[in-house]
């Protein structure tokens, strides 16, 4: 078998050791994952790395390699995964989520299986893991084919970033034996610095943990600070609203600048897709959505809501009524927009700005 079919079908199997000494994969992909490590190898002291642009434009962040051995090192220690680990990665790995994957690789010498990232990344699979790391549509998608649902159990202790993790994945987790943790992180922080476990009946949490030797605290705002080995110990300060409940354990509640200002009333567009998340789930309606807001003579920012869901498949009043008992007034949508689809970003998120923005500007706006 060549190489080309081996990375197609049942991924690159590599390790620290081994890489020094094969060939350069032939899939492009492979490829490329090949040529950074042989950087991380050669000794390249820093990196460029970009983040995913779901709220902004994406930008390049520059990351000592001494950030990324920290991040690595802590991860391994919270999530007690040493030498010898068993490690799928089937997230992009130009971006820091997946270059951190092949770092901890060659940093905690485990062995690797690098496929190129797909929905359902673990349909031609059928090795047994210690740890994966995935985006919360890739676990969705596994879990709901009939061919990869009862593999899950062979990919270890599941790691998930990138993008909210909605009721009806939260409740299928809750079904699954192996450990399944909630990272919480940037591309500034070289990946994650806290963790939440979302399943088991002693572990699961609405707070995350900080990993080990990270410092926080909150500003005026209450909005989190961070520092510690993967920030190069300098303070990285977020944009997250958090509740601490004890030195190193918070409770997320939104984002600073994901507030709108309607009618001099300040709302929490976060607090509001938890409820309408809720609604969806009682509806028995599996689609994506997000709160957002319309420019308005009156109020200045008008509350709107879309969901990716076929026009006429839901009423909307009957959507808002439901809403309604879970928020103020003020907290309510004031209009349902129903999309076909969704724009994304580069990895795969909402762009939630664009989306709303071609919405308004086309003919059926």
């Amino acid at each position: 078998m060549n190489k080309q079919t081996e990375s197609e079908n049942g991924g690159w199997n590599t390790n620290r050791n081994k890489i020094l000494t094969e060939l350069r994969p032939v899939h492009p992909y492979m490829a490329r994952a090949y040529d950074f490590m042989q950087r991380w190898i050669a000794g390249e002291p820093d990196f460029t790395l970009h983040t995913s642009g779901s709220t902004g434009i994406p930008k390049p962040i520059h990351i000592l390699r001494s950030q990324m051995q920290g991040s690595a090192a802590m991860t391994g220690k919270a999530l007690q995964l040493g030498e010898g680990t068993r490690a799928l990665v089937c997230l992009h790995t130009e971006y820091v989520a997946g270059v951190m994957m092949l770092v901890r690789g060659m940093e905690l010498n485990w062995k690797l299986t690098v496929v190129e990232p797909t929905s359902n990344p673990i349909m031609n699979l059928d090795q047994q893991f210690d740890f994966t790391a995935l985006v919360p549509m890739q676990l969705a998608a596994c879990l709901e084919n009939e061919l990869t649902r009862n593999r899950v159990g062979l990919y270890g202790t599941i790691l998930l970033g990138g993008a909210p993790v909605g009721l009806p994945l939260l409740n299928r987790i809750k079904e699954l034996n192996q450990p399944v943790y909630q990272s919480y992180g940037m591309t500034e922080t070289v990946s994650h610095v806290a963790l939440k476990r979302l399943n088991g009946v002693d572990g699961a949490t609405d707070l995350y943990t900080l990993l080990p030797s990270v410092s926080a605290g909150t500003d005026e705002r209450g909005c989190l600070f961070v520092a510690g080995p993967m920030t190069n110990d300098v303070l990285v300060q977020t944009n997250d609203l958090v509740e601490f409940e004890s030195e190193n354990r918070f409770r997320w509640l939104g984002r600073a600048d994901n507030v709108i200002n309607s009618g001099g009333v300040k709302i929490l567009l976060d607090k509001v897709d938890e409820a309408v998340a809720k609604v969806l789930y009682e509806f028995g309606e599996d689609a994506a959505f997000y709160s957002w807001y319309e420019p308005d003579e009156k109020l200045g920012q008008k509350l709107v809501l879309f969901v990716e869901l076929e026009t006429g498949k839901l009423e909307s009043e009957k959507l808002l009524i439901e809403i309604r008992r879970h928020l103020s007034a003020f907290e309510t949508p004031k209009h349902v927009y129903f999309a076909d689809r969704f724009q994304k970003t580069a990895t795969d998120k909402i762009d939630k700005r664009q989306t709303a923005n071609t919405y308004f500007n086309s003919s059926n706006g």
